[in-house]
């Protein structure tokens, strides 16, 4: 099933506070629900469900379309975040203003309840300049969170903790000696920057950031006059069992274990200096969304090819999900299961790996335009094409309770039921009358979706409500009486 873009509606959501982020997004406190207008056409998301078997996990699934602050290639598309049900019907979206853009779409825990997190803000190259977000079951933004200083949250990674935490990624250009590397003496580099900060005073409580602890010298990247040299490429932060960070750096082909009380590098797997000798099958490239869900155990997504466009073959070695056994006493890593895409798929920028409850896991292949799902025994059981890919892909169980109530507008002889994020919904039921105040059940029909049709047939004229019924058939909740 493909999403169309007609369901989205013309409007697009609020604006954020304070400096950058006044040009980026919605205020705290506010609603991210953007306010759709059913009917209006508009080309289509390119979102098609290929595979949906019985041994999925239950959820919805998350993602951005369009331009992405992650892939520094030239994309004019508008950013829409999007939450949809495993079959492809949209469930929520919310289309940025022009020149924004957005990522890392996902549930995430707060204060013990489920919350809908995001980063949004402008792109700068492969990198983004923005605000990370938390919203409530309600789409009400209730935090907006930066680093702080001259520091700007950046798409990469925005992971919250359980003790009330959040990761955040960012990059700064600063001055550097790039001689190593073939450039000036007085040259331009971005140093990467990982930071823990405090969720409800916004008290940055630990940085670390890359240039203080690894030589520009060990980058292989390659050096390009006139751009800014980009030695590092963090793409991914997040906490092993003992509460080091686990960080992901793109350009170097390797990932850190940093000692969160010191900032020094515990160890550190693939690159030049790695501190474990790597068995068959274990060396990566150019890899993503690096975690540690066990002491011993790292799971990533290795790209394993280098590329900025939509490629979906092209590496000589396909990208995969791996997952890794670190023996930190032998110095030696093994690898405990690779798991590629049955298309051979090579992504060369993006992609994550979600191990979900049940045991299977969620993927997104970023520029190789797929989102997977995978059985423990590595048996596909969902897959989906998404027209230029996402930085990454989940899939979540979520509540979705909008505050504004349903909107009913209608084309010709349909009429169409809209509520924006609502994920209850079983059925439609609309009224009709000669009075506000005098309607009665004209018909029932099952939601289909963000913009679900209801044929009207005979005399169309007088007043009209919709009424959105749960699975019971309980009212949730109903539109304002409109007149046709």
């Amino acid at each position: 099933m493909r999403i169309s873009r007609r369901q989205f509606g013309a409007a697009a959501g609020g604006v954020l506070v304070g400096g950058l982020a006044a040009a980026c997004g919605s205020h705290e406190s506010t609603s991210a629900t953007s306010s759709p207008i059913a009917g209006v056409s508009a080309q289509s998301l390119g979102y098609t469900v290929n595979v949906n078997g019985p041994r999925g996990a239950p959820g919805h699934v998350f993602f951005v379309y369009g331009t992405t602050a992650a892939n520094p290639g030239i994309d004019s598309r508008p950013s829409v975040l999007v939450i949809s049900d495993r079959a492809g019907n949209l469930v929520w979206q919310r289309e940025l203003p022009a020149g924004q853009t957005a990522g890392n779409l996902r549930v995430q825990h707060y204060r013990g309840k489920p919350v809908l997190t995001w980063w949004q803000g402008l792109k700068q190259g492969g990198h983004g300049l923005g605000v990370s977000y938390i919203a409530d079951e309600h789409y009400k933004v209730i935090a907006t969170l930066t680093p702080g200083g001259d520091l700007s949250s950046d798409i990469h990674e925005f992971r919250l903790t359980a003790d009330g935490r959040a990761l955040i990624s960012s990059y700064q250009q600063v001055s550097a000696d790039l001689t190593a590397v073939g450039g000036p003496k007085d040259g331009k580099a971005y140093n990467c920057v990982a930071s823990v900060i405090d969720v409800a005073s916004r008290q940055t409580l630990f940085q670390w950031d890359a240039m203080s602890h690894v030589p520009i010298a060990d980058s292989p990247a390659t050096y390009t006059p006139g751009q800014v040299f980009d030695p590092y490429h963090l793409n991914s932060i997040a906490l092993d069992p003992v509460g080091n960070l686990v960080i992901s750096m793109r350009s170097l082909s390797t990932v850190f274990n940093i000692d969160y009380r010191t900032g020094a590098i515990n160890w550190r797997l693939g690159g030049k200096h790695s501190t474990f000798a790597m068995s068959d099958g274990v060396e990566f490239a150019y890899q993503h969304d690096a975690e540690m869900p066990e002491a011993n155990t790292l799971t990533l997504f290795d790209n394993h090819f280098e590329g900025n466009q939509g490629q979906k073959s092209g590496g000589s070695v396909p990208s995969s999900l791996k997952w890794i056994r670190l023996d930190t006493k032998a110095g030696r890593a093994s690898l405990i299961r690779a798991q590629r895409h049955p298309a051979n798929l090579s992504a060369g920028a993006m992609g994550n790996l979600q191990q979900l409850p049940g045991g299977n896991t969620f993927s997104g292949w970023g520029t190789a335009e797929h989102i997977a799902e995978f059985t423990a025994a590595g048996d596909m059981v969902y897959d989906a094409t998404l027209t230029g890919g996402t930085y990454r892909a989940f899939l979540e169980e979520w509540t979705g309770d909008p505050i504004e109530p349903p909107q009913l507008t209608f084309t010709a002889n349909t009429a169409h039921a809209v509520w924006n994020g609502a994920t209850k919904v079983a059925q439609w039921r609309l009224l009709r009358g000669p009075q506000s105040n005098a309607m009665t059940p004209l018909s029932t029909v099952a939601w289909a979706g963000y913009d679900t049709a209801i044929t009207l047939t005979g005399d169309s004229d007088g007043y009209y409500q919709l009424q959105a019924l749960d699975v019971d058939g309980a009212v949730l909740n109903q539109s304002a009486p409109v007149i046709r």
